[in-house]
């Protein structure tokens, strides 16, 4: 098992109950004192980015590796994203962080033993949760739309979890199977109906709520 970068709670790297991430205006203000020096608001910032580190290391889970290996090397990117992150750019700390911690575990992957020597993106290198076998170039993506695209889906969940708090059991379980909260799988609404005994336009009026 590898070790948390140093600062880095070992609770949250095997917890999946990640802290909360901040709001844009907390994330600004741990931004302006990091540049001050600050050390607090640097640990704090990435504590409160790690859920992203767990959203961004699951398209590897295919790969055959530890997952909390991933993760601890998905938070070592997180750290050198903040540490080399410019206010002054026209990007969100969660877009570039997403690109750094994916090439970061990229970067364990081809420097293991099974990845060692001449490396093809379209190398495969594991399946999906549907079977399917995955290559590299399926988990890193073609251009950056698909880090924003991965970053836009995790503020959804976010969203999704913050609304869900405010749920009874069966509609957290319905938003859960919907949106692929847990599972990464989404169902569809025929699907959930089926499988709960209720009635489509119920589950369609549990979703309304949300968006």
């Amino acid at each position: 098992m590898l070790f948390p970068p140093q600062g880095v709670s070992i609770a949250y790297i095997s917890n999946t109950a990640f802290p909360q991430p901040l709001s844009e205006e907390e994330e600004a203000g741990f931004l302006a004192r990091l540049a001050q020096g600050d050390e607090e608001a640097r640990s704090v910032l990435i504590e409160r980015n790690l859920r992203l580190v767990a959203h961004i290391t699951r398209k590897f889970e295919g790969s055959g590796e530890d997952m909390d290996d991933l993760i601890s090397i998905g938070t070592i990117g997180l750290i050198k994203a903040i540490n080399t992150y410019d206010t002054g750019k026209n990007t969100r700390l969660a877009t570039y962080a997403a690109r750094c911690i994916e090439n970061e575990v990229l970067m364990h992957l081809r420097a293991t033993k099974k990845y060692r020597g001449e490396v093809s993106l379209y190398d495969p290198i594991g399946v999906d949760k549907e079977g399917n076998e995955i290559t590299l170039i399926d988990v890193l993506g073609n251009d950056e739309d698909s880090v924003v695209e991965s970053v836009e889906n995790y503020y959804e969940q976010e969203r999704m979890l913050k609304y869900m708090q405010r749920l009874d059991q069966r509609e957290k379980h319905i938003l859960e199977m919907r949106y692929g909260l847990f599972s990464g799988l989404r169902r569809t609404q025929r699907d959930i109906a089926r499988k709960l005994g209720i009635s489509r336009s119920y589950v369609s009026r549990i979703e309304k709520r949300v968006i």
